[in-house]
């Protein structure tokens, strides 16, 4: 069987029970960038496009449904997965993803794996079930927390760099709100080298606040 007679066969099996899964189930080539099938679930939720001109976009399919800010989250993530090159592999991704009349973001959770690969052994198929997350869900909120935070991090890694050991140990207590005296005792220095530590650390990093300082501790998981 050729992989085109391969992809024909894969997509058809699927089409007959795609439509019995909560959720769209969506058939990407070997190399994630197009669309070759999406179950009428998923066709609805993209505002009713058609399958035919949803495998017509091509690579356009990302960019128009997909937030491009959060695209540094997932796509190394989909890399991975066809480099690994393993049928029994999976990645679970959190994406927003513009549905509804008016397209507008909403978040989803989707599990990809490979579905199949070429007569040479290279990825073909990848298959991806994507389900919506309510958004009164205390998950939204702490996916949302957690992409900030990574953002966070990528942004400002630079800065972090510039702390020493120490003022990184000092930062983290800072963040858990600890006095210059607890400080001090923790650490067997005076209540003045944890001062200066406090006033440096604020300046490498340009906290004006003990929110600023907590950012840091938790982005760089020192708390």
């Amino acid at each position: 069987m050729t992989d085109e007679q391969t992809i024909t066969t894969k997509i058809a099996k699927i089409a007959t029970f795609a439509d019995e899964y909560p959720g769209a189930v969506i058939v990407l080539n070997g190399d994630a960038s197009r669309v070759l099938y999406m179950s009428d679930r998923g066709l609805r939720d993209l505002a009713g496009i058609t399958l035919a001109e949803l495998t017509a976009m091509g690579p356009e399919y990302h960019t128009r449904y997909f937030n491009p800010d959060e695209a540094h989250e997932y796509v190394p993530q989909v890399v991975g997965l066809l480099e690994r090159n393993d049928l029994n592999y999976s990645v679970t991704l959190f994406q927003q993803v513009r549905t509804g009349p008016r397209l507008d973001f909403a978040w989803h959770m989707t599990t990809a794996r490979l579905l199949v690969q070429s007569r040479a052994g290279l990825p073909l198929l990848v298959i991806c079930f994507s389900t919506p997350i309510d958004p009164k869900s205390h998950i939204t909120a702490k996916v949302q927390r957690l992409l900030d935070e990574n953002t966070f991090l990528r942004e400002n890694s630079a800065t972090f760099t510039s702390l020493t050991t120490r003022e990184r140990e000092v930062l983290a207590c800072l963040a858990l709100g600890r006095s210059s005296q607890e400080i001090a005792a923790a650490f067997h220095i005076s209540a003045q080298t944890a001062d200066t530590h406090r006033r440096n650390i604020r300046q490498k990093l340009g906290a004006a606040s003990n929110f600023d300082l907590g950012q840091y501790a938790r982005a760089f998981n020192l708390i």
